[in-house]
């Protein structure tokens, strides 16, 4: 369907192709245990997954920075489920859950197949609104840093998705014009229409269960890309 126009595919990465509530998930299981916070796991994710995903909607937005969404996401988490964990224990928590992140590595099933499937006809690339330092770690200790040409993320580009600009420079950087690209994500604002606003080609990867729309074309298995490119 858009073989013969695309040349460039730019994913994001985080509930695309890297499984980030289950890689979440076993971070918190060993950093909770690790850190004696008396909480069932299941109870502890119920909360923080919504959560974190209010809180990165916020930081996306630039309403907050850095150090507020990752905290603000525990303390908010602790206080529904009335516990009381002090706020040193929660900085403490957030400093370890960005340090053992990026050692699982569970991706989303066939990422490695439609990577291979991909490589060979289209230049790949990423773009990101995670931080740079730990995205490259997920992106290496996953295996597949090197399918990529280019890795544009939030921290080296100065601004993050649905902002036109990170896709502007990401379109620079590869070297090539919104009418050959597509792109790939899980978030409709984020990804799909922020890269719609310039022209890209887009797949609406569905993480979410979200309800279908007609803003894009919508996968559920990554292997559907293989209908498209």
């Amino acid at each position: 369907m858009f073989n013969k126009i695309v040349t460039d595919v730019f994913f994001d990465l985080d509930h695309t192709l890297w499984d980030f509530e289950k890689n979440s998930a076993l971070t918190f299981e060993k950093i909770l245990v690790e850190n004696d916070v008396n909480v069932d796991l299941s109870d502890f994710l119920a909360v923080y997954v919504p959560n974190n995903l209010i809180f990165w909607k916020l930081f996306r937005d630039e309403k907050i920075n850095k150090a507020d969404l990752r905290y603000q996401r525990l303390k908010l988490t602790f206080d529904t489920l009335k516990m009381q964990v002090s706020d040193a224990k929660i900085n403490h928590l957030a400093e370890e859950y960005i340090n053992n992140l990026s050692n699982y590595n569970h991706l989303f099933p066939n990422t490695i197949d439609i990577l291979n499937y991909l490589k060979p006809k289209y230049k790949l690339h990423i773009i990101t609104n995670g931080f740079q330092d730990i995205q490259d770690k997920k992106l290496k200790n996953a295996g597949i840093y090197e399918y990529f040409n280019h890795i544009i993320n939030a921290d080296n580009a100065g601004f993050r998705k649905p902002n036109p600009i990170i896709f502007q420079l990401a379109l620079d950087k590869a070297n090539v014009n919104a009418d050959k690209a597509m792109m790939i994500g899980d978030s409709l604002e984020a990804d799909i229409l922020g890269a719609k606003a310039l022209g890209f080609h887009t797949l609406h990867f569905n993480a979410h269960q979200e309800k279908k729309h007609d803003l894009s074309i919508m996968i559920t298995d990554l292997n559907e890309i293989k209908y498209y490119l």
